[in-house]
């Protein structure tokens, strides 16, 4: 498959999606969606998007694919656009996932206030010790209400380095040839940061959703 039918595929999907996520933000109930206005969607962590609607994700993606285009035609170094082209299909996966777990998410915002939180969090506590995110603070893992600003800012952490990505991005074909490669170089750096923050997210959006589980088995 040539570059032009990669790109040409890539839109067709996102055409397609770009319908589903229409119907699904038509569908959201004006008070359930007052419930997620400010709140990070779950599993939405590659798209700067808060709230319950998705179709803001459907122009960063657009976004993402012109990027894509355009470094083909560059000629880029070929694990920068294997990069991307993962970052993109990490995207629709994400898109996909959300429009499944949208009322998953209402349902917790709604038990938000009335769950009793702090027993269950206790109960996490040696799964915190041992899963290599220690230097989470142990007060933050038993109160959702704080692992909530941690999210928040692991989010805001994300945000900025795919910004930096994606002016680092830019800039590259503008580089001198003798700092290509160590230009290149710090992409991919930056990449390495991106996946580690990444799963720091999906780390505590998992813990949220324990203690945020009502009638919780002792036989997980």
């Amino acid at each position: 498959m040539n570059n032009t039918q990669v790109i040409a595929n890539l839109r067709d999907k996102l055409a397609q999606l770009e319908q589903e996520v229409l119907q699904h933000d038509a569908n959201i109930p004006v008070s359930q969606g007052k419930m997620l206005q400010d709140v990070e969607r779950f599993n939405n962590q590659l798209f700067i998007q808060q709230g319950a609607k998705l179709a803001p994700c459907i122009e960063q993606l657009q976004k993402s694919i012109n990027q894509l285009e355009k470094q083909l035609s560059l000629k880029l170094d070929t694990q920068l656009i294997t990069l991307s082209c993962e970052r993109i299909q990490d995207r629709f996966t994400a898109v996909k996932r959300a429009l499944n777990t949208t009322n998953i998410n209402i349902k917790t915002a709604q038990q938000q206030k009335s769950s009793k939180r702090a027993f269950f969090a206790k109960r996490q506590q040696s799964t915190h010790a041992s899963s290599g995110f220690g230097w989470i603070a142990g007060n933050v893992m038993h109160n959702s209400h704080e692992m909530y600003a941690e999210l928040n800012k692991h989010l805001n952490w994300a945000t900025k380095i795919e910004q930096k990505i994606a002016q680092m991005e830019l800039n590259l074909p503008s580089c001198h040839p003798n700092e290509k490669i160590q230009s290149q170089n710090d992409i991919l750096s930056m990449h390495k940061r991106l996946g580690k923050c990444r799963q720091a997210i999906s780390y505590i959006e998992d813990r949220i959703q324990f203690l945020e589980r009502p009638n919780y088995s002792h036989k997980r």
